[in-house]
């Protein structure tokens, strides 16, 4: 039996393309196990984890790419040792890799390590582009939920001792962790 599994990390991903490309390697639809927002760096998924879990001997794993399974090198041979351990093949596309043959586990070895090196990449760019965009003022993080005049408010009501943190809360609007950071953050 063929086992197909897909992921995507975000909610604005489709994960068509992939389901799609499973189809055409064979899988049928109800063996095809998906995680929607998920990271590949995640381990707790649901999906991958239902899929290792229909995956028999003799059964063929099947992602359409590596990076949709595993973005380290350390996660993607976990996950090969568990369909070793039960006898399945693992096929990347139309390239099936045995993780039991010592030439299919190096071929896996060497494009989980690509894989893990594109992450590695991403992750990368992305602090650079964080830090370009802090040093031009255009990444400022969080912004407090209440106006500087109403921290003020907050701060100068609670030292009265007139309102508890759960009044204040109420008064403002907001939950009683933000009193305790505005109140932090006035002082």
């Amino acid at each position: 039996m063929k086992i197909g599994y897909a992921r995507c990390s975000t909610d604005k991903q489709d994960l068509m393309v992939q389901k799609t490309a499973l189809i055409d390697l064979g899988v049928s639809e109800e063996n095809i196990h998906m995680d929607h927002g998920l990271t590949g760096t995640n381990r707790d998924r649901p999906g991958l984890q239902r899929a290792l879990a229909a995956s028999r001997e003799g059964d063929t794993f099947i992602v359409s790419k590596l990076d949709r399974l595993a973005r380290s090198v350390p996660d993607a041979r976990s996950i090969a040792d568990q369909l070793e351990s039960k006898g399945v093949k693992l096929a990347l596309g139309q390239s099936i890799y045995d993780p039991a043959d010592p030439m299919g586990k190096m071929f896996f070895n060497i494009l989980a390590t690509f894989a893990e090196f594109e992450a590695d990449l991403i992750r990368m760019r992305t602090r650079e582009g964080m830090a370009i965009a802090k040093a031009k003022g255009k990444l400022r993080g969080k912004q407090p939920k209440l106006s500087p005049k109403q921290q003020n408010g907050l701060k100068r009501m609670h030292e009265t001792g007139d309102h508890s943190i759960s009044d204040l809360a109420e008064i403002f609007a907001v939950s009683r962790p933000t009193v305790y950071r505005t109140l932090n953050r006035v002082r």
